[in-house]
């Protein structure tokens, strides 16, 4: 099995695309720490990684609080031991036109993703540079690589996470920590108006070469691959999975 005797934390792990990396994580014989803001050991991606024989770890946090990562980085570390894996998954959407856009809205959506990500990376980074191993896949998107209508929060906090992604892993790379990230695309809750509304899924599907929507499963290889020794020369990288979307 590619992760085998490997701790990863996945944040935003209840469902979607957490839950499906988080279970992936899990089929390759890592332990897990399943981070959310409100997961509980009730909740089916728990008993789903256990009935794998793995161990779980299950933790709330507020990614965009100091306090709050550094004490669930603690308890992860508690339980399961050092974290050779992190994937900075948890997010959410305001979207508004900018003319309309909140500073609430701004404020929350960039909170989340990018300073949640830059905080849970800052929690673990220091640890896998004393070790001389670590993973950090960071998720981004297609709206941070190329702008979108309605949401230039959520397309400035994406795009901030590119130039994070590779800052670090220029920063990292000789401690042998690799930093890469993945713009995946697929059907979830936050997408589900997308999915859904005939108008949107029409337009979205002309830009998809594929023709059709991705699922959470198939985002999964590329997070195992990106953990895995398979990708032990590889950082600063985004990868795309997104059925063709974005070429570069």
């Amino acid at each position: 099995m590619k992760l085998a005797g490997k701790v990863a934390l996945v944040t935003g792990a209840k469902d979607g695309i957490g839950k499906a990396v988080a279970l992936a994580f899990a089929s390759e014989g890592a332990d897990v720490a399943l981070v959310s803001r409100s997961i509980t050991r009730d909740d089916d991606v728990v008993r789903e990684i256990e009935a794998l024989g793995r161990k779980t770890c299950v933790a709330t946090v507020d990614v965009a609080k100091k306090e709050s990562v550094f004490a669930m980085v603690q308890k992860v570390k508690e339980e399961l031991g050092q974290i050779d894996i992190l994937v900075n998954n948890a997010g959410l959407s305001k979207p508004a036109m900018m003319l309309k856009m909140s500073e609430e809205q701004w404020d929350d959506v960039i909170n989340i993703h990018l300073k949640g990500t830059f905080l849970c990376m800052q929690a673990v980074a220091g640890d896998m540079k004393a070790r001389g191993y670590g993973r950090i896949i960071n998720v981004t998107s297609s709206a941070g690589l190329q702008g979108t209508i309605g949401q230039v929060n959520y397309a400035a906090a994406k795009g901030g996470i590119n130039a994070l992604t590779k800052s670090a892993a220029r920063e990292l790379a000789k401690y042998g920590v690799t930093v890469n990230a993945i713009s995946p695309f697929a059907v979830t809750k936050m997408t589900e108006k997308i999915s859904t509304d005939p108008t949107l899924s029409a337009k979205y599907l002309d830009k998809i070469p594929m023709g059709r929507f991705g699922q959470t499963e198939e985002m999964a290889g590329g997070f195992v691959f990106l953990a895995s020794q398979d990708a032990s020369y590889i950082t600063g990288q985004i990868l795309c999975i997104e059925g063709g979307m974005i070429m570069r």
